[in-house]
């Protein structure tokens, strides 16, 4: 037997707590068009406050005639979160809507009781070629907002608050940070910033959420005298500040806020607080239910046969056996 010393934490004092509770490195998942980094869910965390799902789309080059082309898919008790910081997407869905999808602007889907939606290269980028890189994230809808009306909502980039102070530069997606609030309504308390440091800058992630956690997109940063590279997402310890220093200049997420009522259940696009609201919309998928995308009828995907089941998802914790698929 070995021991080594672990002083308890002082109460009250965030900083005798370590900042990070726990690292995870996203697993690559190939998409056909592209390879995404998925940081959420997994076995180690599901959920961080109201989110329960975080991919980071490329960053790619495609060439002329080439693209992303994800055909019609359907959505139900959740909310999808766009957010690019290279290219265009083409969004269209069930309600009639067509957006492009371009850097700095916020796309916020609720599905509510259900909406099908593409992403799609435009024929005009399509003819030139792009990067494209950026995120999407799920979140779950409280059970009271979760068969509510599908709907999708576009703030353009000049419509979210700008923090820039020092080496700081900070645009505000969603929830409230330094007396700015983002114009998007969130079913529940959300957090979700685009933060870039110049090379030496830090700052300090306050302790206004109870759920908060950092994904490195570009740069070396230090908690806690550790360094994170790219590519990783930093769970913070509930209710503790974290000082964030960037060794060269560096780009990162923050997103958050508080969990839900109660745990989510996760299978291929559907999530819900309800297992059996999932399996009636597998059943409804397969038979043709969901309403068409205008402009975009000719395709859709298929609903999966793989004999999963759903997989439920918690935030704080990691996956127990009975949680897993």
């Amino acid at each position: 037997m070995s021991w080594s010393p672990c002083p308890d934490p002082t109460l009250g004092d965030a900083a005798s707590v370590d900042a990070v509770e726990t690292v995870i490195v996203p697993r690559a998942v190939d998409l056909g068009e592209m390879t995404v980094r998925r940081a959420l869910p997994s076995t180690a965390r599901q959920m961080v406050g109201p989110f329960i799902f975080f991919d980071q789309m490329g960053p790619a080059e495609f060439l002329t005639d080439q693209g992303i082309d994800v055909r019609p898919h359907p959505h139900i008790n959740l909310a999808t979160v766009t957010y690019l910081l290279e290219g265009e997407i083409l969004h269209r869905d069930s309600l009639g809507t067509e957006q492009a999808i371009r850097p700095g602007a916020i796309n916020w889907m609720r599905a509510g009781r259900g909406i099908v939606h593409s992403e799609r290269t435009a024929p005009e980028l399509k003819r030139t070629g792009q990067r494209l890189f950026g995120l999407q994230t799920w979140v779950a809808l409280p059970a009271a907002e979760e068969e509510s009306d599908a709907a999708f909502i576009h703030h353009g980039e000049a419509e979210l608050p700008v923090i820039e102070e020092g080496d700081l530069s900070l645009r505000l997606i969603a929830g409230a940070l330094h007396g700015a609030r983002s114009p998007l309504v969130t079913a529940s308390e959300t957090l979700y910033a685009d933060i870039a440091l110049a090379a030496g800058g830090s700052y300090r992630v306050e302790a206004t959420h109870e759920e908060r956690a950092l994904y490195i997109l570009a740069g070396s940063v230090g908690v806690d005298g550790k360094t994170y590279e790219p590519g990783t997402l930093l769970i913070l310890a509930p209710r503790a500040e974290a000082v964030i220093a960037a060794e060269g200049s560096a780009r990162l997420m923050l997103f958050g806020g508080e969990p839900m009522e109660g745990p989510r259940y996760i299978w291929w696009n559907f999530v819900s607080s309800r297992p059996e609201r999932i399996e009636q919309a597998k059943e409804e998928w397969r038979r043709g239910r969901f309403d068409t995308v205008p402009g975009d009828e000719a395709e859709f995907i298929p609903l999966p046969d793989n004999g999963t089941r759903p997989r439920r998802a918690t935030g704080g914790r990691k996956m127990g056996a009975e949680d897993q698929s």
